[in-house]
């Protein structure tokens, strides 16, 4: 067994790739749990419609740009390797996001505030777009032959971890201080303890070592020049991003952003549930996402990740429209049955479990090693920031465009039943790749 194969090793990567990728998370979807108060306090409010649907649009700005962010850093990293570019993105992630914590508000610097906030949600999605290809890329080709998909679905936990930790600190800060002072200092805390998780993920990945892939591929010379053009130029190569982006990535990222982020935004816009109980209520869903998510990727290696990927997308197809109904007709009101809502956003766990499980560890497989970081990073960015990321505002504002909140999530529906065909077409099973090839 190799220095780069022993337990020890793998655990460092699990541990330094996984509170890396938690970080990324943290810092990104604070502002989602935040976009209601966002609305009001960097945007005229005069307008509480348009200051959401501006606010949530901020929150797809950094998702726009993840593609830009994913073909410079994964050029970069199957040029130079991982382990440089995870130290790159992990510093611009958590400075952009304490930044966030210090900037002024609308009423105290008027369109500076704004202005300002859109620049640092872009930097954050280039952050984002060269670490989630490339943490699985990295974390894939550490781990051992036979249990890729249970020992890389810990890396897809840190998405929803990244949420829950963000949700339960609002919840706890909304408890603690009055309604006047969360909106004039408390919301700054969960961007600016960002300082401290980023000092403790720096540390974490000063200790990694090389990826073993990358340092075959260096010392036989065959490390790619041109990276994105070796893609492109690539048919095979290219027919996998396609697959890539219009099958996986966009039905993962779908069914994430409607059962993780819109659900909270949804509970609380229009069916007027309260903070808490909305936030409580959405922490219990994540919580079963975990061990929802593991036993699909060992699950993966039992059956293949083709026939758990297809379920989970075709079960999204299904879910999102009865679901939604659901949580209207059972969460409206001054006494909503949160047993009925709780089980209702169970069914939206499963599908997405179904994705999530085997995703990082089908995304690698699907590549050549040479080009690998940048073939995973840019469709899976593209479909994640510009599919994905912008489907909340999207249902939002189909919503108010018909006046009927649930009209939007049509959007998400009929993108996913896009996914299931090309899947059910093209998806190839990749359980037994050689990754080094």
């Amino acid at each position: 067994m190799t220095a780069e194969s022993t337990p020890t090793i793998q655990r460092k990567v699990v541990v330094a790739a996984c509170f890396g990728t938690f970080l990324e998370w943290y810092d990104f979807l604070t502002f989602a749990s935040l976009a209601v108060h966002f609305s009001v306090l960097f945007f005229p409010a005069d307008d509480p419609v348009a200051a959401l649907l501006a606010s949530l649009a901020t929150f797809g700005v950094g998702m726009i740009v993840r593609p830009l962010g994913a073909a410079l850093f994964g050029s970069l990293g199957d040029r130079h390797g991982r382990r440089t570019i995870f130290l790159a993105t992990i510093v611009l992630m958590g400075v952009s996001t304490v930044l966030v914590g210090l900037l002024p508000t609308y009423a105290q610097a008027g369109l500076f505030a704004p202005a300002a906030l859109v620049l640092l949600r872009m930097l954050q999605g280039l952050s984002v777009g060269g670490e989630i290809g490339g943490a699985a890329v990295y974390l894939t080709e550490h781990a051992p032959t036979g249990r890729r998909g249970l020992y890389t679905s810990v890396l897809q936990l840190m998405g929803p971890l990244g949420m829950l930790a963000s949700t339960l600190q609002i919840i706890a800060l909304q408890a603690w201080l009055s309604e006047a002072d969360f909106q004039a200092w408390g919301w700054r805390i969960p961007f600016l303890l960002s300082a401290v998780l980023l000092a403790i993920s720096i540390r974490s990945r000063l200790n990694l070592h090389e990826s073993p892939v990358f340092r075959e591929l260096r010392e036989k010379n065959a490390l790619a020049k041109a990276p994105l053009r070796e893609c492109f130029r690539d048919r095979h190569t290219l027919g996998r991003m396609a697959l890539l982006f219009f099958c996986i990535s966009s039905g993962g990222s779908l069914l994430f952003f409607s059962a993780q982020v819109y659900t909270g935004v949804f509970l609380k816009t229009a069916v007027g549930m309260t903070p808490t109980l909305a936030g409580g209520l959405v922490t219990l869903a994540t919580l079963a996402l975990f061990p929802a998510t593991l036993f699909c990727g060992w699950l993966s290696d039992r059956i293949g990740r083709r026939p758990v990927l297809l379920a989970g997308l075709i079960l999204g197809c299904l879910a999102i429209l009865p679901v939604f109904h659901g949580l209207q007709h059972f969460g409206s009101g001054p006494t909503p049955d949160t047993t009925a809502v709780a089980l209702l956003l169970l069914a939206l766990v499963i599908p997405l479990a179904c994705i999530t499980g085997p995703q990082t560890a089908t995304l690698p497989e699907l590549f050549p090693a040479r080009t690998r970081y940048t073939a995973v990073a840019l469709p899976h960015n593209l479909a994640a920031g510009w599919i994905g990321g912008m489907s909340p505002f999207m249902v939002t504002w189909l919503g108010t465009r018909f006046a009927d909140p649930l009209a939007g999530l049509w959007y998400p529906t009929a993108l996913l039943i896009v996914a299931a065909i090309v899947g059910v077409i093209f998806l190839p099973e990749t359980r037994d790749r050689v990754l080094t090839d």
